[in-house]
């Protein structure tokens, strides 16, 4: 961040606060414990998943991609195991988008800002480059030692140390990006001997700048200042939601261990916790979660392994900051026992929705064909009216054909009358009337057509109308509807 805002000279200007906080680094030091378990276990299986994926084979058959999981951009197809997706599907992805908000919700409502904490790619790989460094620096007393000692070969050493290693996590993050968008081992290949595209070069370019620069500096900044959830999530969750919480009711009034034990012997209450900031130490975004709920706490959990070290070699209860909900404080300062409910309307209506977008997508898919029209009509001129009083209407009509060998595919008009006349561009070759088209294997094919009316025929000014196309000597039909406009 900027250094501090400096205003001109002024009687008030010491009344007055600045629009900018100047950027204090910070240095979180290792923890262990059951929650880093945790987080180290969902890094692992998060970055194995991402950089994996893009080597695992998946046979499709003759003629098409083997890679599982693949945006084949130019052959206009995604990839996903079993699934494959057109882009007259792109309704998918909406869907997909749709879950992946609800789910974020619901995460959300029930355990605070969880997916900040654990799941977010900006935590996962801010985790990763931070074990570099202490591996490199050490630990937080070490860093800070090192950064406020002499500028000299041992310091310069270890910091290029650390920024190779950064440069090869991020290279590969950016290069395992790519490979989701070609065949890998052959890009792979290709890379190395440099005959990639230069697009390939490009983009694995910016993508281990920008992965080396948000996870190596700017790190908290990007959850503090950069990212709008923070910002939102206030509207997402309620008083039964469990957060990180320090539970003041039982740590005030803090007193070290030994000031503890004089305001005992003094007859004075003394709180558990021993103000070792430890919790404030520990935090990847150097929030002192005391404070209670903050805008730059990520809920990542770290303060509650730090604490319950703490509480454990003093011998006192762990649990002084755990999980809990605001309603929870409310209540034991009433006496009352504590009460969790993460099935409740709010989270039932988020996994209703869930369910019923997924569930919806699952029967979109089980039930297509494999064959598809879509229709697009002219829309200048809508119409033309011919001399002999007949009236033209113009469509592009794509056919689609998802399996592996060619397929022909008889095309008609239904919803005009039977007098119409149907004509497709460049096909001459007709069944009963009905234009014959030829689809390539797991091809599109794209035609123009056109429906001729008689004026005498017209009754309204639009009529819905239906194109249907049917296997030749299959069963398979798909349809899609529009208009016929005339004057």
């Amino acid at each position: 961040m900027a250094k501090a805002f400096e205003k001109p000279s002024h009687p008030t200007d010491a009344m007055e606060e600045s629009f900018y906080q100047e950027h204090i680094k910070v240095y979180p030091a290792a923890v262990q414990g059951t929650v880093r378990k945790v987080k180290w276990a969902i890094v692992a299986i998060l970055l194995t998943i991402y950089y994996v994926m893009p080597f695992i084979r998946w046979d499709r058959g003759p003629g098409l991609p083997n890679q599982a999981v693949l945006a084949d951009l130019p052959g206009r197809r995604f990839y996903f195991f079993f699934i494959e997706i057109w882009p007259q599907e792109v309704y998918y992805f909406t869907g997909l988008l749709i879950t992946a908000a609800f789910t974020l919700f619901l995460l959300t409502a029930v355990a605070g800002r969880v997916w900040c904490g654990y799941l977010c790619w900006q935590t996962v790989w801010t985790d990763l480059f931070l074990a570099v460094e202490r591996l490199i620096e050490g630990d937080r007393r070490d860093r800070i030692k090192l950064d406020e000692g002499p500028k000299n070969g041992a310091y310069f050493g270890k910091k290029l140390m650390k920024w190779i290693a950064w440069g090869f996590i991020a290279m590969a993050t950016g290069g395992a990006w790519v490979l989701y968008f070609t065949d890998a081992p052959t890009l792979i290949v290709q890379l190395v001997t440099l005959q990639a595209p230069k697009i390939a070069y490009i983009w694995i370019g910016i993508l281990t700048f920008t992965t080396w620069f948000f996870a190596g500096y700017m790190r908290e900044q990007v959850c503090i200042y950069a990212c709008p959830w923070p910002r939102i999530q206030a509207a997402m969750t309620d008083e039964y939601a469990l957060n990180v919480s320090y539970r003041d009711d039982r740590g005030e009034p803090r007193a070290s261990v030994k000031e503890g034990k004089k305001a005992k012997a003094a007859g004075q209450t003394v709180g558990d916790c021993v103000d070792c900031y430890q919790c404030v130490a520990v935090c990847p975004t150097g929030t002192d979660i005391r404070m209670g709920s903050q805008l730059s706490c990520i809920q990542c959990g770290l303060c509650i392994d730090a604490c319950t070290s703490i509480m454990s070699k003093l011998g006192r209860p762990t649990g002084l900051i755990a999980y809990d909900t605001p309603i929870n404080f409310d209540r034991r300062k009433q006496g009352l026992a504590p009460i969790y409910r993460v099935i409740r309307p709010r989270t039932i209506l988020y996994a209703v929705l869930i369910s019923g977008v997924l569930g919806f997508m699952a029967y979109t898919f089980i039930s297509r064909g494999n064959a598809g029209v879509n229709v697009l009509h002219d829309r200048n001129p809508l119409y033309v009216q011919n001399s002999d009083g007949s009236v033209r209407n113009g469509y592009t009509i794509r056919l689609l054909n998802r399996v592996g060998h060619e397929r022909h595919f008889l095309l008609s008009v239904e919803g005009v009358p039977a007098s119409a006349r149907l004509e497709v561009v460049g096909i001459d070759q007709n069944v009963d009337g009905r234009p014959l088209i030829h689809v390539g294997a797991d091809q599109t094919r794209e035609v123009r057509a056109a429906v001729l009316i008689s004026g005498a025929e017209l009754k309204d000014k639009s009529t819905d109308v239906v194109f249907r196309v049917t296997e030749q000597g299959g069963r398979e039909t798909a349809t899609a509807k529009d208009f016929f406009k005339a004057p």
